[in-house]
């Protein structure tokens, strides 16, 4: 009985959950919302679970789940509220005692989590009505009617008390229409319900599935056999003198690409008749960032903890040597994708590509430490993980739709003399972030602030949708003063051709 008592209560705050989010966020503009709707779903949780809040520092876990929010309040954008999903996992978990100590765990139980969120209210549901069959389907449909009884009757009482006490209320009572109110029953209305339930009692009721299944020792015995012929293959395939060998050639294959970098890229040698530095920067940026993700794997594959391999002087001197060959090729693939940005102009594929090589070049400084200080693959996932979280987490308070915008302006033939011809439709398709960079462009042309129709109509949709409270965040608040102190506009001459409205 007391498991289908949490199931209720956990179901009565389920719904206003869906309440909340259908004013926040049915038909309208996500913004500020989707950070309230975070803040009070983590209330709802810890409300579910208050012996949480009896450890020696009960503010902990809040805070760090604020800190984790907080890109929701710079700018909503499918990083930021994957930060906070990922975020809101890990405090559920944590609440519920559920959470591992180690990040490669967590990162195991995160996508545990998330895989069976569209299972997990479904499931619950079918142990509560085992449970109502249990203790009696009456009995207990009757204790499920019967305890709102008092409640909604009351309440009522008051309502209609405070209605004819405050005339606000009893103007809002007024406002009330029954028959408008079954015109909001749409489809789309609640298959939004149903997922917002779904994903909220995720939160409330937060479980992993149990995905590990006893083997019968039979099947274990077949196994274990099997396995020792594996390793007999494997020690021919991937033994020492195998690895010692392949180290080599490695190591002489990556120093030849090593010294071609060096000549081409960094020493100024003349390429080759029919190739320019813009087709060599293009070509072999993205290869070498697959090449050294292939040597990292062959790296934690022959250096297993505990491995004879592991334990070579010699082999253990040329895994260092071929990891610095691959942080270096990283760094050419930095330098060549410069180069190509540099002629071709910056877009979010470029910058994505530079903060992935960051992160590989940093994946492989932290396998050198691995094998240096003895750490296991568990550690070094940790560590990895780790990374690219901060990363994530810092990506979210970047503009990179400005960046992008004030580059491409600045390094634009018009402007420094070199490179290409701004492309002003891609900078535009970013929206009215971009038009501050713009203007810069229009100042420099013409002398003064010229703009197109397509823009005028831009900021003024931008300006009027952030007055929208629920559209509200603090990237677009500043956006929104740079536009507000625009100076005075000049559309284009008729002589020109002018763009048409978007």
């Amino acid at each position: 009985m007391t498991s289908f008592v949490s199931f209720c209560s956990r179901f009565g705050i389920a719904v206003l959950l869906v309440a909340l989010a259908d004013f926040l966020f049915y038909a309208q503009p996500a913004g500020i919302t989707v950070l309230l709707f975070a803040i009070v779903t983590a209330g709802a949780v810890v409300a579910v679970h208050p012996a949480a809040l009896n450890s020696p520092m009960p503010w902990l876990k809040p805070a760090c789940l604020l800190v984790a929010l907080l890109p929701l309040a710079e700018n909503v954008s499918a990083l930021s509220v994957s930060v906070a999903l990922v975020a809101m996992v890990v405090f559920s978990l944590s609440l519920a005692g559920r959470l591992q100590h180690r990040i490669a765990r967590i990162a195991g139980q995160i996508a545990l989590f998330l895989l069976a969120v569209p299972l997990r209210f479904i499931r619950d549901f079918i142990r509560w009505r085992k449970t109502a069959r249990r203790f009696g389907r009456r009995r207990i449909r009757f204790a499920s009617i019967a305890v709102w009884v008092m409640p909604l009757t009351l309440g009522a009482v008051f309502l209609t008390l405070f209605g004819a006490a405050n005339p606000v209320i009893d103007y809002w009572l007024s406002l009330i229409d029954l028959l408008k109110l079954l015109d909001l029953i749409q489809l789309t209305r609640i298959a939004f319900w149903l997922f917002v339930l779904v994903c909220v009692w995720a939160f409330l009721r937060p479980r992993l599935p149990r995905l590990v299944r006893r083997i019968p020792r039979a099947t274990l015995a077949v196994v274990s056999t099997q396995a020792e012929k594996i390793t007999t293959i494997g020690d021919i395939l991937f033994g020492k003198p195998a690895i010692l060998r392949a180290l080599i050639v490695f190591n002489a294959l990556f120093a030849l690409q090593t010294g071609l970098d060096a000549a081409y890229l960094w020493g100024g040698v003349a390429l080759p008749d029919g190739l320019s530095y813009a087709a060599y920067a293009h070509r072999g940026a993205y290869p070498l960032i697959v090449t050294a993700l292939l040597a990292a794997g062959f790296v934690l594959a022959a250096l297993r903890p505990g491995s004879e391999t592991s334990g070579d002087p010699l082999i253990r001197r040329l895994v260092y040597a071929w990891v610095a060959q691959n942080i270096m090729l990283v760094i050419s693939s930095i330098l060549r994708l410069d180069l190509y940005i540099g002629i071709y102009a910056l877009t979010y594929w470029r910058i994505a590509a530079f903060v992935w090589m960051g992160l590989v070049a940093t994946g492989l400084a932290l396998i050198i430490a691995r094998i240096a200080l003895g750490k296991s693959n568990e550690w070094l996932s940790s560590a990895n993980l780790l990374t690219l979280s901060l990363t994530l987490y810092a990506c979210c308070f970047i503009n990179f739709a400005a960046l992008i915008a004030n580059y491409n302006v600045d390094h634009s033939l018009e402007m420094s003399g070199s490179g290409t011809p701004l492309d002003a439709e891609y900078l535009r398709s970013f929206g009215a972030v971009a038009l501050p960079a713009l203007d810069r462009y229009y100042m420099h042309q013409t002398g003064h602030l010229t703009t197109w129709v397509v823009d005028l109509q831009m900021a003024d949709d931008y300006i009027a949708e952030q007055k929208k409270w629920r559209a509200w965040s603090f990237r677009g608040w500043r956006l929104t003063r740079v536009l507000d102190n625009r100076g005075p506009l000049v559309l284009p001459p008729p002589s020109q051709p002018s763009m048409p409205d978007r």
